[in-house]
């Protein structure tokens, strides 16, 4: 306790860490605030059916990760995930179209037009998603939750979530250039978190009727999500070590490499992209359940079913392979070696480091990926096991994921900025590591 004190002074004397910690503190309240805004032409009052079809199953999950300000029809209510969608496609076009891999290339003008190509994109993306979210307003809401004419409420409306995305966009930005951390990562963990104290309060009453199982049960639960945390921490931070060794150089009366260094092979390198795109697909048979008259497709595909997580982890392992070979590319990692003198002991440089490189991806990618649909589908397993909807979402899948990651990456920046004003780290041992990234 006394080092962790130690620790919170040593932050404070650092003036830039202490401000940009304070200024990432107030941009996120500044979000959270407006996740509470309603929406301009609505009845507050009269959202009971929004917030009641969004405890459960899929709106459960849209809801948390706009850290409740879908199930509030608040101007944030499609929250930033327009925006990570249309990263998504732009990080996938750069692998298919010569144009975006040039960008990608260009150094930092390249990253601005990408950057710009993905604000537009997500524009785009939002015309389609506002008009969606306000349909399903008009459905779930009684007639006089609505205070203008469908048509100018749909106009406004749109617009004014568009707006808010953007605004959102925009405070992730602030945070990553003025504060502490990766700023739309941190606006997706502070509402993933914003959710958590209403899901343990709805735990504990649960556990506390009659048949619940008392506390001796919630306390085993939270047992149970210690050791999943941990596991997943494990996870992320799981590498495999490659040693290079490089030749040595003579330049002048100076001796330039000789050493010996390691390449870290991630055990999870694709993250939780995987995960949300697995999501994505799983959306479509979910799509189709709501115009099925004799409801099989919605019981064949429950969110609890064997059918739909057998198929959502499947479909994680494939991603996570599929992934993994977009964003790890031996061949130029091979190149880039034998570009600086390097060499992996034993393996001759060229065709045959690439097949080795290849090789040790392919044997580390297989168990990451199965531990990944594992921590996937666990929510599923806590429901079946009496777990209520909203707190079963905090043992495993992409919620558990990003807050474990960002957690790590921010902590690891922190420790950065005291090691380089020679303070102690985080921690007595070692160093903290960052994550893959989102």
């Amino acid at each position: 306790m006394k080092a962790f004190f130690e620790t919170l002074k040593n932050i404070y004397k650092i003036e830039d860490l202490r401000k940009r910690i304070l200024y990432t503190l107030g941009i996120l309240l500044i979000y959270r605030l407006g996740s509470f805004i309603v929406i301009p032409g609505l009845d507050p009052s009269q959202l009971g059916a929004l917030q009641e079809q969004t405890k459960e199953g899929i709106m459960g999950l849209l809801d948390m990760f706009s850290g409740g300000a879908f199930h509030n029809a608040s101007i944030f209510a499609l929250g930033i995930m327009p925006y990570i969608s249309a990263s998504i496609v732009v990080q996938l076009l750069g692998i298919a179209v010569p144009y975006f891999q040039r960008l990608q290339k260009e150094g930092e003008s390249g990253r601005n037009k990408l950057n710009q190509i993905t604000r537009v994109l997500t524009v785009g993306i939002l015309l389609f998603q506002g008009p969606a979210y306000i349909t399903n307003l008009y459905i779930q809401l009684p007639q006089g939750a609505f205070l203008l004419s469908k048509f100018w409420f749909t106009i406004t409306a749109t617009i004014t979530m568009i707006g808010g995305t953007m605004f959102i966009m925009w405070l992730g930005e602030k945070i990553t250039d003025k504060g502490i951390g990766n700023g739309i990562s941190l606006i997706i963990m502070i509402g993933i978190i914003a959710r958590l104290p209403f899901a343990f309060v709805a735990e504990l009453f649960s556990k506390a009727e009659e048949l619940g199982g008392g506390l001796v049960m919630l306390l085993i639960e939270l047992v149970i999500l210690f050791a999943v945390f941990m596991f997943s921490i494990l996870l992320i931070q799981g590498t495999r070590k490659i040693p290079v060794q490089y030749a040595k150089r003579i330049v002048g009366n100076k001796q330039y490499g000789g050493v010996r260094q390691y390449i870290p092979l991630k055990v999870n390198a694709a993250g939780v992209m995987p995960i949300i795109f697995a999501q994505a697909l799983m959306f479509i048979p979910m799509l189709f359940a709501r115009f099925d008259a004799t409801a099989g497709i919605a019981a064949a595909f429950s969110y609890t079913g064997f059918l739909y997580n057998f198929t959502f982890g499947l479909l994680i392992i494939v991603f996570t392979y599929f992934y993994t070979a977009i964003i790890i590319n031996p061949n130029q990692m091979a190149e880039d070696m034998k570009k600086n003198g390097g060499f992996i002991p034993g393996v001759k440089p060229g065709k045959k480091t690439v097949e080795y490189l290849d090789s040790i991806m392919s044997k580390i990618t297989l168990p990451g990926s199965i531990f990944l649909a594992i921590i996937a589908i666990l929510p599923a397993f806590a429901i079946k096991l009496g777990v209520n909807n909203q707190f079963a979402q905090f043992f495993g899948g992409t919620s558990l994921l990003i807050l474990v990651g960002v957690v790590l990456d921010t902590l690891q920046q922190i420790e950065s900025h005291l090691l380089m004003r020679h303070y102690d780290g985080l921690m007595k041992s070692g160093r903290l590591k960052g994550r893959s990234g989102m």
